[in-house]
């Protein structure tokens, strides 16, 4: 038998092996050879007969590739992956074997590779391929790390059962290892790997992974050498990621990480710039391990040049813009300070997708091929003169718009939403904003979508792009129970919000529901011993599918019976209902510009009270009514990801009106007292009245106010008494009138990285038109907690506080003016679509009034905490707060303390 090629080596280049073999070896036919050559590290073996120049072998037909060695693969696939088939004609030796090893090698299953000559019958050549397989890993074996850990690391390492094991894993995992615990603050993580035979089966092994963490190393010192300019202090703080470890520092560990490292070498070049010291550079930096205190020491020594001021600054080659407005874009005036990254900024800022820069200007214009160039074109002394290099390039146009991804969502829903249009300019403010639209649809991942540019044509001026989507769930189901109020209370609501409502009655669509066309419905349940409430609500985003136009329906039903919380009874021949309808529109606006919505709507509600006295209200029998007009205006531009905002704002301004009855239904409140006052109480014994009914003592009996003598026949005695409040509240507020102003300001700002910064300021004031007949007990506000309501019965809103208990920073009977302001850090954990996680910590502070007339802008109550917010989208938004309340609830002034807030289902 006649060797061809072996190969056993790992880590080698196989290719370079048979290419460098290709040149050197040669065939003997007449006298049996053993040639070993070692090359780059390799083994080769060569037995043949024939001496022949290796690139001019003889020609064969392939009869036959026998596959030998243990192997677990089928012996054709072997065969298949090594390119060769029966019948072909080969070159022995040539390149067929050649690159027949190269394919094999690839694979990185195998450890041996061997071709040899079975026999040679005629121009028919037998070849035996006998290969040896790489082992495979049955178990894998942590030592040093808790036991928590060790699932993370198998998943990140893929240390799966049967992975082949090779030295490229094995070097990968270590270094993996090594760099994840370093980030973490190790700096002497060592990580060594082994491999043992197991016993039980052919060819596998089980692998051992040692993790030595040592102790955690910080940051002792960044000293700065050189610098006389800018102070060790300004430089530390350019270093965003490498800080030396101090007492007060808590949002940033003074851990060293090399890559972070590297990158803050460059912001303290940056800080230079930024100051006017172009030419700063680091001449030397080094980290040095301190054993005896365990801590690194970072040395980084500079070099500070003259500080440069900018000089004349000319555009070159721009048509579209005058040099006066990219004069005013850039900003920059002749004789300031030189700062080369506010130009680079002014330029492209590559910090800002939507950024005010002249890049963006043309890009927004339609000139996505435009390039823009900075140049220095002369230095005298200490002044630079710039010429800004314009290459407007042809207009380009949208040509073909897809979308990909979206296997629930129907197209329609999605390109509605696109203001990328084929046919018109490249716009990348446009291409920014459907990035932003798509992702507060909340049917698809916001962090995944990421435009793909296609055929990029620049003689044609077109170009084409693709929205990847990875769609997310779109449906909330809300489980829950508790103990509240003196019962158990049990709440199932559903929630579909990408609903199609025209494929009811298509039995097909049904998967499980029908789903696809962005409809939003909810179903609520809520109920205990005492009270059950039952709601429905439907919203359509494109009303006659057109325009975005938001059409919004609800219904709910309330009923409660009166219940003792002492006892536990529910009395349920006294009972409260609650019917509510409403209808809305909420149309988007092009004036002042397309962030603008203006929204209305209709509600009515219906109290109805069956002797239901419990001091909630001021009577216990008869109803109540409330139509409303709801008149509101909001702008809303913030970040593509609705659960976690990085940037932009939202403002709403809203009124809530019912009609002016005091004007039109006659009655003049003022003196309404009095006219029921006319209703008198008998004190004497019982009598026969004139018509006939019998009057006991305590019993209210009606006289007529100019008779103050009435005949005995009639009544014995007359006592003056006040007006029944039950019935003079009954007939005041019969239809409920008030008006409602709201108004709320948020703003998003990335601080740095992910951090993000939210601020809030919110106003509630509700308000009478008539004095006489006073302001309503409905609709109020109850300020503090946690913002969530069971269920209110009197159209209240509760406006949320931490750090106080809910409702506590509110009298009674609620209030009419409310002022609230929120300062916030928020930190994503993960964004990923699965389940979004960020912490936070805030600042609140707030109070309400129930009178106008006692309103202090400056009387505040204040809290800070922090907390975690966890969206799923099967359930929703859930959290906890921690908050601390500064102030005082009792008379005592004692502080508030800590309080603990659930959050189930609240607005992002």
């Amino acid at each position: 038998m006649r060797l061809l090629l072996v190969i056993k080596k790992e880590n080698v280049d196989l290719e370079k092996q048979v290419n460098k073999l290709n040149n050197f070896l040669v065939l003997h036919k007449s006298i049996k050879i053993v040639l070993a050559l070692l090359i780059f590290g390799g083994f080769f073996q060569i037995k043949a007969q024939e001496r022949v120049p290796f690139d001019q072998g003889k020609k064969y037909i392939l009869a036959d590739v026998t596959v030998v060695g243990k192997i677990s693969f089928n012996t054709q696939t072997v065969v298949t992956f090594a390119g060769l088939e029966k019948g072909q004609e080969i070159l022995v030796p040539g390149e067929e074997i050649s690159n027949a090893i190269k394919k094999l090698g690839k694979l990185g299953l195998f450890d041996e590779i061997s071709f040899y000559v079975n026999k040679i019958q005629n121009d028919s050549i037998y070849i035996d391929l006998h290969v040896e397989e790489l082992p495979k890993l049955n178990e894998v074996k942590f030592v040093g790390v808790k036991k928590s850990k060790i699932e993370g690391l198998i998943k990140d390492n893929g240390l799966t059962k049967s992975k082949v094991v090779n030295e490229n894993l094995i070097t990968t995992t270590k270094n993996y290892i090594e760099n994840k615990y370093k980030k973490d603050g190790y700096y002497n993580t060592k990580v060594t790997i082994n491999t043992v035979k197991d016993t039980s089966a052919v060819n596998l092994v089980n692998m051992v992974v040692n993790i030595d963490k040592g102790e955690k190393v910080k940051i002792q010192e960044i000293d700065f050498i050189g610098n006389t300019k800018l102070s060790d202090k300004i430089l530390r703080g350019s270093m965003k990621d490498t800080k030396q470890k101090k007492l007060t520092r808590v949002l940033k560990a003074s851990k060293f990480i090399k890559e972070k490292y590297k990158t803050d070498l460059e912001k303290v070049i940056e800080s230079y710039k930024e100051k006017g010291y172009r030419d700063a550079r680091i001449l030397s930096d080094s980290v040095a391990y301190n054993k005896d205190k365990n801590a690194l020491i970072v040395k980084i020594k500079v070099e500070e040049p003259n500080k440069y001021y900018f000089g004349n600054i000319k555009f070159l080659g721009n048509t579209v813009y005058t040099d006066q407005g990219l004069s005013g874009m850039l900003g920059i005036k002749k004789g300031e300070t030189y700062n080369g990254v506010l130009l680079e900024k002014r330029i492209a800022d590559k910090s800002k997708p939507d950024g005010e820069d002249i890049t963006n200007l043309y890009q927004n214009n339609g000139y996505l091929f435009s390039n823009i160039n900075v140049v220095e074109v002369k230095t005298a002394n200490d002044t630079i003169d710039f010429e800004i290099r314009i290459n407007e390039g042809p207009i380009a146009y949208f040509n073909k718009i897809t979308v990909t991804g979206n296997d629930k969502t129907n197209d329609h829903v999605i390109y509605r939403e696109l203001r990328t249009k084929p046919g018109e300019k490249y716009n990348k403010e446009l291409l920014i904003r459907t990035i932003r639209e798509i992702g507060q649809l909340g049917f698809f991942d916001p962090e995944t979508i990421e435009p793909k540019f296609k055929n990029v044509d620049a003689a044609a001026g077109t170009v084409d792009i693709e929205y990847p989507l990875t769609e997310k769930g779109a449906s909330q189901i809300e489980l829950q129970g508790g103990y509240g109020g003196g019962g158990f209370i049990g709440t199932l609501g559903l929630s579909f919000n990408n609903f199609s409502a025209r494929n009811l009655f298509n039995k097909e669509a049904y998967k499980p529901i029908p789903m696809g066309d962005g409809q939003k419905v909810s179903l609520r349940l809520q109920g205990s011993t005492y009270f059950q409430t039952y709601s429905l609500s439907f919203s359509e985003p494109w009303f006659g599918k057109k325009k975005p136009v938001q059409f919004s329906s609800s219904l709910s039903y309330t009923k409660q019976f009166l219940n003792n919380y002492q006892t536990g009874r529910v009395d349920k021949t006294k009972s409260f209902n609650i019917m509510t309808i409403s209808v809305g529109l909420a149309k988007r606006l092009s004036v002042p510009d397309d962030y603008f919505v203006l929204s209305q709507s209709v509600s009515y509600q219906h109290y109805d009270l069956n002797n239901y006295n419990t001091g909630l209200f001021t009577f216990g029998n008869g109803a109540s009514r409330n139509l409303a007009y709801t008149l509101g205006l909001s702008r809303s531009n913030k970040g593509f990801n609705p659960i976690f905002p990085t940037y932009g704002s939202e403002f709403s301004l809203s009124g809530k009106f019912t009609l002016p009855y005091s004007l039109l239904n006659g009655i003049n409140y003022a003196t309404l007292g009095d006219q029921e006052a006319y209703k008198y109480k008998h004190t004497g014994d019982s009598y026969v009245g004139a018509n006939g009914i019998i009057v006991n003592e305590g019993d209210f009996v009606e006289a007529i106010p100019s008779q103050t003598n009435p005949t005995p026949n009639r009544m014995t005695s007359y006592v003056d008494a006040a007006a029944d409040p039950a019935k003079v509240d009954q007939k005041k507020y019969n239809w409920l009138e008030y008006y409602k102003i709201k108004f709320k300001a948020d703003w998003y700002t990335k601080v740095y990285g992910k951090l993000v910064f939210r601020s809030l300021a919110e106003y509630g004031f509700l308000g009478t038109y008539n004095q006489d007949r006073g302001i309503v007990p409905f609709e109020r506000f109850y300020l503090g907690g946690d913002g969530m309501a069971n269920y209110s019965m009197d159209g209240r809103e509760t406006v949320a506080l931490r750090g106080y208990p809910n409702g506590s920073l509110t009298d009674p009977t609620g209030g009419t003016i409310y002022n609230k302001y929120s300062l916030e850090l928020r930190y994503p954990i993960t964004l990923k679509s699965s389940a979004s996680i960020y912490a936070m910590t805030f600042l609140e502070a707030g109070s309400s009034f129930s009178s106008f007339r006692n309103y202090n802008p400056f009387d505040l109550k204040r809290s800070a905490g922090f907390g975690l917010r966890v969206f799923m989208p099967a359930f929703g938004l859930l959290g906890i707060d921690f908050g601390h309340g500064f102030d005082s609830l009792t008379p005592e002034g004692k502080a508030n303390g800590w309080e603990t807030h659930f959050i189930i289902g609240q607005q992002f």
